[in-house]
């Protein structure tokens, strides 16, 4: 087989300014064996080392002295739409919790949490976004979850879609699972539905 058709080790970058914090969980993580993992104190960090290849999954610490870590979701979510993220918090509340979710967040994990959630939680991550797999799955992964996310963003059911391209029900439900890999007919057809280029979509999922 050939390597770009091999599965690839999943990006884990963790934000967090408690150093003792970063460095167990890069141990962790590390030792798991399936992960590459980046840590960083700052957000600044983050973007920087972010900028040509962001990470796949982010554990992100909500609260970082004087930085708020909803101000880096919206940035993060801004520049790099794709990448999951996992909340991480100390101080967790329900309302905290509402307001995470509303923000488009993979999971939330209350600080201390055991290794097995934390490997739980990245477990269910990496299956929901087809991480870890080859080069063509993730894509129909990726590809299949814009498509579903921009069509939720419209109040849209699979049949107003379906309507609106032409296109079944069940070949819009296999891509959106990322089952199948839409042709380029397909791809127009759902690109000119969601009122977006097909060269826009794809550069959303940065593959």
């Amino acid at each position: 087989m050939r390597d770009s058709l091999r599965p690839s080790a999943i990006r884990v970058a963790v934000l967090d300014d408690d150093a003792d914090f970063r460095s167990y969980l890069e141990d962790f993580l590390h030792g798991e064996g399936e992960y590459q993992v980046e840590t960083f104190a700052h957000p600044d960090e983050l973007f920087h080392a972010s900028g040509e290849q962001p990470p796949e999954i982010l554990l992100l610490d909500m609260k970082m002295g004087a930085v708020r870590g909803e101000d880096v979701l919206e940035q993060l979510q801004s520049r790099h739409p794709g990448v999951c993220v996992i909340v991480i918090t100390g101080y967790p509340s329900l309302e905290d919790m509402r307001k995470t979710f509303k923000l488009r967040v993979f999971d939330y994990l209350s600080k201390p949490f055991s290794l097995a959630q934390l490997r739980q939680t990245l477990e269910h991550a990496a299956t929901a976004f087809g991480l870890g797999r080859s080069p063509l799955d993730r894509l129909r992964n990726h590809l299949g979850h814009r498509i579903k996310l921009l069509r939720t963003e419209r109040d849209w059911s699979l049949k107003d879609l379906a309507t609106a391209s032409g296109l079944s029900i069940s070949q819009l439900s296999a891509i959106e699972r990322g089952a199948n890999l839409p042709s380029i007919e397909s791809l127009l057809a759902v690109s000119q539905s969601l009122k977006r280029k097909p060269s826009e979509l794809l550069a959303s999922i940065e593959f």
